[in-house]
Protein backbone atom coordinates (compact mmCIF):
# COMPACT_ATOMS: atom_id res chain seq x y z
CA UNK A 1 0.00 0.00 0.00
CA UNK A 2 3.03 2.32 0.09
CA UNK A 3 4.00 2.17 -3.59
CA UNK A 4 3.51 5.35 -5.60
CA UNK A 5 1.38 5.27 -8.76
CA UNK A 6 3.21 5.82 -12.01
CA UNK A 7 4.17 9.45 -12.55
CA UNK A 8 3.03 9.57 -16.17
CA UNK A 9 -0.19 7.65 -15.59
CA UNK A 10 -2.59 10.58 -16.15
CA UNK A 11 -1.65 10.91 -19.81
CA UNK A 12 -1.46 7.25 -20.76
CA UNK A 13 -3.98 5.29 -22.73
CA UNK A 14 -3.94 1.52 -22.78
CA UNK A 15 -4.08 -0.28 -26.10
CA UNK A 16 -6.12 -3.36 -26.90
CA UNK A 17 -2.93 -5.39 -26.54
CA UNK A 18 -3.64 -4.99 -22.81
CA UNK A 19 -0.03 -4.52 -21.83
CA UNK A 20 -0.15 -4.77 -18.01
CA UNK A 21 1.96 -1.65 -17.44
CA UNK A 22 -0.19 0.38 -19.85
CA UNK A 23 -3.45 -0.75 -18.25
CA UNK A 24 -2.20 -0.24 -14.69
CA UNK A 25 -0.82 3.17 -15.62
CA UNK A 26 -4.12 4.18 -17.17
CA UNK A 27 -6.08 3.21 -14.05
CA UNK A 28 -3.54 4.88 -11.77
CA UNK A 29 -4.15 8.10 -13.66
CA UNK A 30 -7.95 8.09 -13.36
CA UNK A 31 -8.19 6.66 -9.83
CA UNK A 32 -9.16 9.85 -7.99
CA UNK A 33 -12.19 10.53 -10.21
CA UNK A 34 -12.86 7.01 -11.40
CA UNK A 35 -16.08 6.35 -9.46
CA UNK A 36 -17.60 9.75 -10.27
CA UNK A 37 -16.84 9.39 -13.97
CA UNK A 38 -18.23 5.86 -14.04
CA UNK A 39 -21.50 7.01 -12.52
CA UNK A 40 -21.87 9.75 -15.11
CA UNK A 41 -20.90 7.63 -18.11
CA UNK A 42 -23.08 4.71 -16.96
CA UNK A 43 -26.04 7.08 -16.66
CA UNK A 44 -26.47 6.26 -12.97
CA UNK A 45 -26.79 2.50 -13.46
CA UNK A 46 -23.72 1.28 -11.55
CA UNK A 47 -25.78 0.61 -8.40
CA UNK A 48 -28.10 -1.63 -10.38
CA UNK A 49 -25.14 -3.67 -11.64
CA UNK A 50 -23.56 -3.95 -8.19
CA UNK A 51 -26.82 -5.13 -6.64
CA UNK A 52 -27.21 -7.80 -9.32
CA UNK A 53 -23.61 -8.91 -8.79
CA UNK A 54 -24.03 -9.29 -5.03
CA UNK A 55 -27.30 -11.18 -5.42
CA UNK A 56 -25.64 -13.53 -7.88
CA UNK A 57 -22.59 -14.34 -5.73
CA UNK A 58 -24.88 -14.54 -2.64
CA UNK A 59 -22.22 -13.90 0.04
CA UNK A 60 -23.00 -15.24 3.50
CA UNK A 61 -21.63 -14.58 7.00
CA UNK A 62 -18.47 -16.56 7.61
CA UNK A 63 -17.56 -16.84 3.93
CA UNK A 64 -14.44 -15.33 2.38
CA UNK A 65 -14.97 -13.73 -1.05
CA UNK A 66 -12.28 -12.48 -3.43
CA UNK A 67 -13.24 -9.30 -5.29
CA UNK A 68 -10.71 -9.18 -8.13
CA UNK A 69 -10.21 -5.93 -10.08
CA UNK A 70 -11.90 -4.28 -7.10
CA UNK A 71 -10.54 -0.83 -7.89
CA UNK A 72 -11.56 1.55 -5.11
CA UNK A 73 -13.76 -1.05 -3.43
CA UNK A 74 -17.22 0.05 -4.57
CA UNK A 75 -17.99 -3.55 -5.54
CA UNK A 76 -16.49 -4.89 -2.31
CA UNK A 77 -18.51 -2.89 0.20
CA UNK A 78 -21.90 -4.44 -0.68
CA UNK A 79 -20.38 -7.91 -0.25
CA UNK A 80 -19.03 -6.98 3.17
CA UNK A 81 -22.43 -5.59 4.12
CA UNK A 82 -23.88 -9.08 3.64
CA UNK A 83 -21.61 -10.33 6.43
CA UNK A 84 -18.90 -12.03 4.37
CA UNK A 85 -15.20 -11.26 4.60
CA UNK A 86 -14.21 -9.67 1.31
CA UNK A 87 -10.67 -9.28 -0.03
CA UNK A 88 -10.48 -6.43 -2.58
CA UNK A 89 -7.60 -7.12 -4.98
CA UNK A 90 -6.31 -4.98 -7.85
CA UNK A 91 -3.05 -4.38 -9.70
CA UNK A 92 -3.39 -0.59 -9.89
CA UNK A 93 -1.62 0.98 -6.94
CA UNK A 94 -3.45 4.25 -7.57
CA UNK A 95 -6.86 2.60 -7.31
CA UNK A 96 -5.82 0.69 -4.17
CA UNK A 97 -4.62 3.84 -2.43
CA UNK A 98 -7.83 5.74 -3.21
CA UNK A 99 -9.85 2.75 -2.03
CA UNK A 100 -7.85 2.43 1.18
CA UNK A 101 -8.37 6.12 1.96
CA UNK A 102 -12.12 5.82 1.44
CA UNK A 103 -12.65 2.39 3.02
CA UNK A 104 -9.81 1.83 5.52
CA UNK A 105 -11.54 -1.20 7.07
CA UNK A 106 -11.26 -3.25 3.86
CA UNK A 107 -8.04 -5.29 3.39
CA UNK A 108 -7.00 -3.95 -0.03
CA UNK A 109 -4.42 -6.24 -1.60
CA UNK A 110 -2.16 -5.74 -4.61
CA UNK A 111 -2.29 -8.64 -7.04
CA UNK A 112 -2.01 -9.70 -10.67
CA UNK A 113 -5.01 -11.63 -12.04
CA UNK A 114 -2.62 -14.04 -13.76
CA UNK A 115 -0.58 -14.75 -10.61
CA UNK A 116 -2.85 -14.25 -7.60
CA UNK A 117 -1.07 -14.02 -4.22
CA UNK A 118 -3.40 -16.57 -2.58
CA UNK A 119 -3.31 -20.28 -1.90
CA UNK A 120 -5.32 -23.00 -3.63
CA UNK A 121 -8.97 -23.07 -2.56
CA UNK A 122 -8.59 -20.02 -0.33
CA UNK A 123 -12.01 -18.52 -1.14
CA UNK A 124 -15.66 -19.56 -0.96
CA UNK A 125 -16.34 -17.42 -3.99
CA UNK A 126 -14.88 -14.79 -6.29
CA UNK A 127 -16.11 -11.87 -8.33
CA UNK A 128 -14.60 -9.70 -11.03
CA UNK A 129 -16.51 -6.64 -12.18
CA UNK A 130 -15.58 -4.86 -15.42
CA UNK A 131 -12.02 -6.06 -15.05
CA UNK A 132 -11.66 -9.33 -16.95
CA UNK A 133 -11.79 -7.33 -20.18
CA UNK A 134 -8.59 -5.53 -19.13
CA UNK A 135 -6.54 -8.63 -18.33
CA UNK A 136 -3.87 -9.53 -20.86
CA UNK A 137 -5.00 -13.19 -20.96
CA UNK A 138 -8.62 -13.51 -19.81
CA UNK A 139 -8.69 -17.29 -20.19
CA UNK A 140 -5.61 -17.68 -17.99
CA UNK A 141 -7.24 -15.40 -15.40
CA UNK A 142 -10.32 -17.62 -15.35
CA UNK A 143 -8.08 -20.61 -14.67
CA UNK A 144 -6.26 -18.72 -11.92
CA UNK A 145 -9.58 -17.80 -10.31
CA UNK A 146 -10.55 -21.47 -10.49
CA UNK A 147 -7.39 -22.32 -8.57
CA UNK A 148 -8.06 -19.99 -5.64
CA UNK A 149 -11.75 -20.91 -5.18
CA UNK A 150 -12.58 -24.00 -3.12
CA UNK A 151 -14.46 -26.98 -4.60
CA UNK A 152 -18.15 -26.08 -4.71
CA UNK A 153 -17.39 -22.37 -4.63
CA UNK A 154 -18.61 -19.93 -7.28
CA UNK A 155 -17.36 -17.24 -9.60
CA UNK A 156 -19.41 -14.29 -10.87
CA UNK A 157 -18.13 -12.18 -13.75
CA UNK A 158 -19.86 -8.85 -14.33
CA UNK A 159 -18.85 -7.32 -17.64
CA UNK A 160 -20.08 -5.11 -20.45
CA UNK A 161 -21.42 -7.27 -23.24
CA UNK A 162 -23.39 -7.19 -26.49
CA UNK A 163 -27.12 -6.40 -26.75
CA UNK A 164 -28.89 -8.94 -28.93
CA UNK A 165 -31.65 -6.60 -30.10
CA UNK A 166 -30.45 -4.98 -33.31
CA UNK A 167 -31.80 -1.49 -32.60
CA UNK A 168 -30.50 -1.46 -29.01
CA UNK A 169 -27.11 -2.69 -30.20
CA UNK A 170 -26.91 0.13 -32.76
CA UNK A 171 -27.84 2.77 -30.19
CA UNK A 172 -25.38 1.30 -27.70
CA UNK A 173 -22.53 1.23 -30.23
CA UNK A 174 -23.18 4.85 -31.15
CA UNK A 175 -23.13 5.81 -27.47
CA UNK A 176 -19.90 3.93 -26.87
CA UNK A 177 -17.98 5.38 -29.76
CA UNK A 178 -19.58 8.84 -29.86
CA UNK A 179 -21.07 9.98 -26.57
CA UNK A 180 -18.66 8.36 -24.11
CA UNK A 181 -15.50 10.04 -25.48
CA UNK A 182 -17.36 13.38 -25.57
CA UNK A 183 -18.64 13.04 -22.00
CA UNK A 184 -15.23 11.88 -20.83
CA UNK A 185 -13.64 15.07 -22.11
CA UNK A 186 -15.98 17.00 -19.80
CA UNK A 187 -15.66 14.93 -16.61
CA UNK A 188 -12.51 12.76 -16.75
CA UNK A 189 -8.89 13.59 -15.97
CA UNK A 190 -7.77 11.31 -18.82
CA UNK A 191 -10.39 11.14 -21.59
CA UNK A 192 -8.18 8.80 -23.62
CA UNK A 193 -8.79 6.11 -21.00
CA UNK A 194 -12.46 6.14 -21.90
CA UNK A 195 -11.74 5.84 -25.60
CA UNK A 196 -9.94 2.62 -24.65
CA UNK A 197 -13.00 1.66 -22.58
CA UNK A 198 -15.30 1.97 -25.59
CA UNK A 199 -12.92 0.13 -27.93
CA UNK A 200 -12.31 -2.71 -25.48
CA UNK A 201 -16.06 -3.26 -24.98
CA UNK A 202 -16.64 -3.56 -28.70
CA UNK A 203 -13.75 -6.04 -29.01
CA UNK A 204 -14.97 -8.18 -26.09
CA UNK A 205 -16.56 -11.61 -26.84
CA UNK A 206 -20.30 -12.02 -26.64
CA UNK A 207 -22.17 -13.82 -23.85
CA UNK A 208 -22.07 -17.30 -25.33
CA UNK A 209 -18.37 -17.08 -26.19
CA UNK A 210 -17.46 -15.90 -22.70
CA UNK A 211 -19.53 -18.72 -21.21
CA UNK A 212 -17.45 -21.11 -23.30
CA UNK A 213 -14.25 -19.62 -21.90
CA UNK A 214 -15.50 -20.23 -18.35
CA UNK A 215 -16.33 -23.83 -19.16
CA UNK A 216 -12.92 -24.38 -20.76
CA UNK A 217 -11.30 -23.06 -17.56
CA UNK A 218 -13.08 -25.76 -15.56
CA UNK A 219 -16.12 -23.92 -14.24
CA UNK A 220 -19.29 -26.02 -14.33
CA UNK A 221 -23.00 -25.17 -14.63
CA UNK A 222 -22.06 -21.93 -16.38
CA UNK A 223 -24.97 -19.57 -17.03
CA UNK A 224 -25.44 -15.91 -17.77
CA UNK A 225 -28.03 -13.21 -17.19
CA UNK A 226 -28.39 -10.09 -19.31
CA UNK A 227 -28.97 -6.71 -17.71
CA UNK A 228 -30.41 -3.83 -19.72
CA UNK A 229 -30.87 -6.10 -22.73
CA UNK A 230 -27.28 -7.33 -22.69
CA UNK A 231 -25.43 -4.05 -22.25
CA UNK A 232 -24.09 -5.74 -19.12
CA UNK A 233 -24.03 -9.50 -18.53
CA UNK A 234 -23.46 -11.55 -15.38
CA UNK A 235 -21.78 -14.93 -15.89
CA UNK A 236 -21.74 -17.45 -13.05
CA UNK A 237 -20.00 -20.79 -12.72
CA UNK A 238 -19.13 -23.25 -9.94
CA UNK A 239 -15.87 -24.91 -9.00
CA UNK A 240 -15.94 -28.66 -9.61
Amino acid sequence: MHAEPRKDATWRRATLSRDPDEVAGMFDGVASRYDVCNEVLALGQTRVWRKALVNSVDPRPGEVILDLAAGTGTSSLPIAERGATVIPCDFSQGMLMVGHDRCPTLPFTAGDALHLPFGDGAFDGATISFGLRNVQDARAALRELYRVVRPGGRLVVCEFSHPKHKVLNTIYSEYLMGAIPSLARAVASNPEAYVYLAESIQAWPDQRTLAGHLSEAGWRDVEWMNIHGGIVALHRGFRA
